[in-house]
């Protein structure tokens, strides 16, 4: 299969494609809520993003995600009237799929900031797959410390519980929190969440979909809307590499930081060591777990080399 695959256009694709031109035209009206400083604070390390960026891809896709924000909100208030009930209202759940290294978590945060800028949908919530991997005593435990990020690797009951909880309006649902320094769970530190408008639930395989046994539920199962951020492999391959020597440069140079081994290696030792990491670990789980689920997104962001985004294709309704 191709990096286009599953979501290939054409006559019998569930999808149909915009190129950026085309796309950007659908929010021309929008204001811009963000400054260029705040702008600069979402990009994630390695990552392109400026003001002509959020202007062209990401606001039209804010208000997009906004128009399924209130649609199912007044969805959801018919369907309590036809029923004759009160029920609470629920938030609207967006899962966010992708390699290591796309950018995936870039979009997340960007999105949490336009999201919550919309009038009726101020509060946002962000969290992360990460804080559902296994601790890595546990892992190492498992024998997965080297397949971490694969599916395996995931309490996925623990998430499980976690989104139906927040979906279900519970007022308070609290999350591990994951440390990218120590490469661990902290295990005193949580995330709150607090019944969100909008909850944005960010991971590599968050739209895996179920497994064996009837009755089986997928995380995606609860999402109501869905993107996967795409790039071809070898993009992604570069993207990584090159992640990787600013963090040898910079954070891993930090005597906490689980990586602080690789803090004095050369550059040419550095690309080594993060091209056989790519290589056993990251394009393996991306070939066999990650892009095989790209196809159940709702909206994919196809990512061209230079880290901008060349084209969207949403789902048909």
């Amino acid at each position: 299969m191709t990096d286009r695959g599953a979501v290939a256009t054409g006559a019998q694709t569930p999808f149909v494609e915009l190129d950026r031109a085309d796309w950007s035209e659908l929010a021309h009206s929008t204001p811009q809520p963000l400054s260029e400083t705040e702008v600069v604070q979402l990009r994630g390390l390695g990552d392109f993003l400026d003001m002509h960026e959020v202007a062209a891809v990401y606001l039209p896709l804010s208000r997009l995600l906004n128009l399924y924000a209130t649609g199912t909100q007044h969805l959801h208030r018919a369907t309590s009237d036809f029923l004759g009930e009160r029920a609470a209202r629920t938030p609207f759940v967006i899962g966010v799929a992708g390699s290591v290294a796309v950018g995936k978590s870039t979009v997340s945060r960007l999105l949490r900031e336009l999201l919550s800028r919309w009038e009726d949908t101020p509060r946002v919530e962000l969290v992360t797959t990460d804080g559902f991997l296994y601790p890595n005593a546990e892992l190492e435990r498992r024998g997965l410390m080297g397949r971490k990020g694969f599916p395996e690797s995931y309490d996925r009951r623990a998430l499980m519980r976690f989104v139906t909880e927040v979906k279900s309006g519970v007022p308070e649902v609290r999350a591990p929190f994951y440390s990218h320094l120590s490469y661990d769970i902290v295990p005193d530190a949580q995330i709150n969440v607090r019944q969100p408008d909008i909850l944005i639930v960010e991971g590599l395989n968050v739209l895996q979909p179920a497994g064996a046994g009837a009755g089986a539920l997928a995380i995606s199962d609860l999402f109501d809307f869905s993107i996967y951020v795409d790039a071809a492999t070898s993009s992604i391959e570069t993207w990584f590499i090159e992640r990787f020597l600013k963090l040898q440069r910079g954070a891993f140079a930090n005597p906490q930081s689980y990586f602080h081994r690789y803090a004095g290696l050369s550059e040419d030792q550095s690309r080594a060591i993060a091209h056989d990491i790519w290589k056993s670990i990251n394009e393996p789980n991306l070939t066999e777990n990650v892009r095989p689920t790209r196809g159940r997104a709702k909206l994919v962001l196809r990512k061209a080399p230079d880290h901008k985004v060349s084209s969207v294709l949403l789902r048909k309704l």
